[in-house]
């Protein structure tokens, strides 16, 4: 981790463009010099695995394809890397809006400890219930035999989210596995983030080595809150350039942060707009080996749903995003005990207000008159 004096400002590639918005996600995703480029663009779409993630849209399967307008809302969905016989758990959910202007996007964070109503899910044989919502994935992930697919979890997952927050469907899907996180930030040459609060790791040693269990957590069925031991990653206020490990270990970290969750969520959020900014500053479009390092990457980490639209469409539809002009929300919640243990997260009455301004259009708005929803980054 080097701190930096000054960063060096280069000229934006334009292939950066879907940064703004997808940040390490689809980062690599843009008008500009992929669509000029008709190899990239097919290179693209190869990489990029399709997934059957929402419900079919009858309307957008019937409407002109490319043809994406806003208001627009998408679920982004960060999971641990998990084979096929392990229930996949969403450890990040990410909802994003883009107004009717396309030139904006609000970027809000659902926590993953939050207790909601899980729907029924007739696939699975799931006849809902209360819990926590990164166990929706896994209470619709089910294909019998011991076995799990990770687009049908996501499936449950966005209904679950449609019930909490009243937007009626999400018109994209994208599920993110961590574990690619890494490579993508590598590829790009790391990433420059300003960390906001001193934060050490739970997981590894100040080397990048993972820390080794305790003796007495050492037994995979001990119910440790902490099982690890020895030194600490640590990660001190001030702007740094990360290594992919160090970035991805950033903002996976919750434990002894005075706001827990809510703390990681922004760090995720920051990340995101980080990683759009990282994909401005860097050339990398006329590296062509960089380049090509990036596709591959994003294209391993990442399953996209467009509603009948390639990542390059909404590459296009998304072109005038920027940086700039991502808003970074921080929903209200607290912490629900019960006879003196937790039991999870709630959300305060005022994000209904919220959702509700999403799904009228007045989210600008709202913002102006609730400026306590904004995380400042």
């Amino acid at each position: 981790m080097t701190e930096l004096e000054k960063p060096r400002k280069r000229k934006a590639p334009l292939w950066a463009r879907l940064c703004a918005i997808f940040g390490c996600i689809l980062m690599v995703i843009s008008g500009g010099t992929i669509v000029a480029g008709q190899v990239l663009k097919a290179r693209l779409d190869d990489l990029v695995t399709p997934g059957q993630l929402l419900p079919p849209d009858g309307a957008a399967a019937a409407a002109k394809k490319s043809d994406i307008k806003g208001p627009l809302n998408i679920l982004l969905v960060g999971i641990d890397p998990r084979n096929d016989t392990t229930a996949p758990l969403s450890d990040s959910i990410i909802v994003v809006h883009i107004p009717a202007s396309m030139d904006e996007a609000y970027l809000f964070s659902i926590p993953r400890d939050l207790v909601v109503d899980i729907p029924a899910f007739p696939k699975t044989g799931f006849n809902g219930g209360r819990a926590k919502i990164n166990a929706a994935m896994s209470y619709g992930s089910s294909v019998g035999n011991g076995k799990h697919d990770v687009p049908q979890g996501f499936s449950l997952l966005a209904k679950t989210v449609s019930q909490l927050t009243g937007i009626q469907r999400f018109d994209a899907g994208a599920i993110i596995n961590f574990g690619g996180f890494k490579k993508i930030v590598d590829a790009m040459g790391g990433v420059t983030m300003t960390i906001d609060q001193t934060v050490k790791s739970e997981h590894l040693a100040p080397d990048g080595s993972p820390r080794p269990r305790s003796e007495r957590c050492r037994n995979p069925q001990s119910n440790c809150e902490h099982p690890y031991t020895g030194p600490q990653k640590t990660y001190k206020p001030g702007t740094y350039h990360l290594e992919g490990w160090e970035a991805l270990d950033y903002v996976r970290q919750r434990y002894g942060l005075k706001n827990s969750d809510y703390d990681r969520q922004r760090h995720q959020q920051q990340f995101v707009k980080a990683m759009a900014q990282q994909a401005f500053s860097k050339d990398v479009v006329t590296n062509p080996p960089k380049l090509e390092k990036v596709l591959q990457a994003a294209g391993k980490a990442l399953i996209f749903d467009g509603n009948g639209n390639s990542v390059v469409d909404w590459g296009l539809a998304l072109k005038n995003i920027r940086p700039t002009g991502m808003t970074l929300i921080k929903l209200p919640g607290r912490s629900v005990i019960t006879g003196g243990s937790y039991r999870g997260e709630a959300l305060q009455d005022s994000a209904q207000d919220f959702f509700a301004s999403i799904r009228e259009g007045t989210v600008a708005t709202y913002l102006l008159a609730h400026p306590e929803f904004i995380n400042k980054s």
